[in-house]
């Protein structure tokens, strides 16, 4: 069946996307990333970031001496008796966590029209988690996904494997068009055994993975951002048009114009974002949905002080 909500004018968002590369430059746009993400990190994600996402536990530091406010569950006598005097234990969190990137390279995500594409909303939103995770000391990964898993960047720490993954972010081009979620969270299994972070970001134009899903939230800390376009969500009115979609290449002419095409148009948007809102919540995941040129950074900030 034709997919709608996946109708792409595909020469224009990858017009969109190369334009802006020859502009800047590759090396030009990583930098720009990197300098807005790190402003935002810094100055708006102090804290939240490492409120909402807990380490593996605590461990002891060392002993300091006593002093009033301090809990006195933390007395340790043993040391008090030694050294004739009152000496509290120091706790800090083991914080080292890893963070996985689940990126969904296929191309329905070209599509944009209000200030960038998906893709591009993409990029900025992993540009900031991976920052984030940075900041915190800890390891970040990388997963391309269309059909199949197209690419992965195992974790490592560091500012250059940060714009090593901001780089492929920018210029990765998938050999599938097509979305297959199922494929990415089964990869995902295998390669961890041990509980992490995993933000999944794709417009979840895809069916059949709430099994998958479910698996993985039970071991991982899963968090879904849902991206799409306005025009996702309402068909402009611009009379008879052929689309296309991105990722089958089937074409169909449609009276954009017609009442019932626009409202069966807006009826499977609604379709996709209420089936990934009630998949997520049935596995015990969370789910932020932030459209093109919405202010992800407010989403995201909200989202972590909720966690927290």
């Amino acid at each position: 069946m034709f997919n709608f909500f996946r109708k792409n004018k595909k020469i224009v968002a990858d017009n969109k996307v190369q334009s802006n590369n020859s502009l800047l430059g590759v090396g030009g746009r990583v930098r720009e990333l990197e300098i807005k993400s790190k402003r935002l990190t810094n100055h708006l994600f102090t804290g939240e970031y490492h409120s909402a996402f807990k380490g593996r536990g605590m461990l002891f530091k060392e002993v300091k001496e006593y002093s009033a406010g301090d809990d006195i569950r933390f007395i340790d006598w043993n040391v008090s008796a030694r050294m004739n005097g009152t000496y509290s234990k120091i706790f800090e969190e083991e914080r080292e966590l890893s963070v996985y990137l689940l990126v969904d390279a296929s191309a329905s995500n070209f599509f944009g029209t209000h200030e960038q594409s998906k893709k591009e909303l993409i990029t900025e939103i992993c540009a900031v988690l991976a920052f984030s995770a940075l900041n915190n000391n800890d390891k970040t990964s990388l997963l391309f996904f269309t059909d199949t898993v197209e690419k992965y960047i195992p974790s490592s720490k560091g500012r250059e494997h940060v714009l090593y993954m901001i780089r492929e972010l920018l210029m990765f081009k998938p050999k599938s068009t097509q979305t297959n979620l199922v494929k990415a969270l089964q990869f995902l299994n295998n390669i961890t055994r041990h509980k992490s972070i995993v933000f999944i970001l794709s417009d979840f134009a895809d069916e059949g993975y709430h099994e998958a899903l479910r698996v993985a939230a039970k071991k991982h800390d899963v968090i879904g951002i849902q991206v799409y376009d306005k025009n996702d969500a309402t068909l402009p009115a611009v009379g008879l048009i052929q689309t296309q979609d991105a990722e089958t290449n089937q074409t169909v002419w449609i009276d954009s114009s017609d009442t019932m095409v626009k409202f069966y148009y807006q009826q499977q948007f609604l379709k996709i974002q209420s089936d990934a809102h009630q998949t997520f919540r049935k596995a015990g995941a969370d789910l932020l949905q932030i459209a093109t040129g919405q202010d992800y950074v407010k989403a995201l900030q909200q989202f972590f002080i909720k966690r927290a």
